[in-house]
């Protein structure tokens, strides 16, 4: 049954598959992407606690919980802004808002539609016989 070629073949498949979604299965190598994370995370954090003040912080934690994808984008301009020096005070909730407003001008904006079929889901009120 154990047969050379076909075990060969499995780990090229299964080395394949590894470099394919990024990893080579070593434990040790995942905790350490974990933990540089986790590292970077700790410093974004560090680097808004010291720049935005209380309002601006508590506004963008709002928009993180509908927006994340937006949230993210501000956390890591402030973040740039901060590392090159451009920012002298803390940023205060109406100028964290006018950066947010030229981020949405930067976004593209995405339109989402909902589209209801009444057949399918069997709510037409024309088959209503009592």
């Amino acid at each position: 049954m154990d047969d050379p070629e076909l075990e060969k073949l499995r780990n090229q498949r299964l080395a394949q598959l590894q470099a394919q979604h990024g990893g080579t299965g070593d434990p040790n190598q995942a905790k350490a992407q974990e933990e540089r994370m986790q590292a970077i995370e700790e410093t974004k954090n560090s680097i808004l606690s010291q720049v935005l003040d209380q309002n601006a912080r508590a506004r963008l934690n709002t928009i993180k919980i509908s927006r994340p994808e937006k949230a993210a984008m501000v956390e890591n301009m402030i973040c740039r802004m901060a590392q090159m020096g451009q920012v002298q005070t803390r940023i205060s909730e109406q100028e964290l808002i006018q950066i947010l407003e030229s981020v949405n001008q930067q976004m593209p904006k995405s339109t989402s539609t909902v589209k209801f079929d009444r057949r399918r889901a069997a709510l037409d009120s024309d088959d209503d016989d009592f």
